[in-house]
């Protein structure tokens, strides 16, 4: 999108613009690479409305890509928690997630999107790697803590895969608890168990 001249007042349509903007930009450059200023220029409004209409890039990508939670709200009340229910406390957030009918549509066309599209797969690999892992090895605060994080995105996207994507039965069709306690055991080693081979 090229840049407008002049800059558009706040209104109706300027969050719209700023929208669209964003899904071109983070389409582009990755989330990354994707700056609030870069979508304010293509949206032809000054950067302090991105931030007033969506606040940071986090919420800015959560809104139009649309990821189905804020990651940093999430992770904070996973950090609340202490660490003995960490793995408890994810699994226990994400199956709750998927058990919305809404979020559980949000989450297949998302997973869909990341295994047939370069682009898709290079903007939601960036997002995660940042706005979920690099937080959650921040929290767990120990030298091997992106293996570890990213150990548990694996479990999560392989379960999503395998229940949404493919069907895969009975895991389709388990309920939310049976789940939560299939696989809590197993993100709470990757937190904070032995890890090595």
């Amino acid at each position: 999108m090229s840049p407008r001249t002049g800059r558009r007042a706040g209104g109706a349509d300027t969050r719209t613009a700023i929208a669209a903007a964003a899904r071109e930009e983070f389409a582009r450059s990755g989330y990354d690479a994707a700056t609030i200023r870069a979508i304010a220029r293509d949206a032809g409004v000054d950067p302090a409305l991105v931030h007033h209409y969506f606040g940071t890039k986090e919420r800015l990508f959560v809104a139009v890509m649309p990821f189905p939670a804020v990651p940093s709200e999430i992770l904070a009340e996973v950090v609340a928690a202490g660490p003995d229910r960490w793995g408890e406390m994810i699994a226990r957030i994400v199956v709750g997630l998927w058990e919305n009918p809404q979020v559980s549509a949000t989450m297949l066309a998302l997973l869909r999107s990341a295994t047939s599209s370069d682009t898709a797969t290079k903007m939601l690999r960036e997002f995660v790697t940042t706005a979920i892992l690099g937080r959650l090895a921040d929290a767990l605060g120990v030298p091997d803590a992106a293996y570890r994080a990213s150990l548990v995105a694996s479990q999560i996207v392989g379960i999503g895969v395998a229940r949404f994507v493919l069907g895969l039965e009975p895991l389709a069709s388990v309920g939310g608890d049976d789940l939560v306690a299939a696989i809590a055991p197993t993100l709470q080693r990757y937190l904070t168990g032995d890890v090595r081979a």
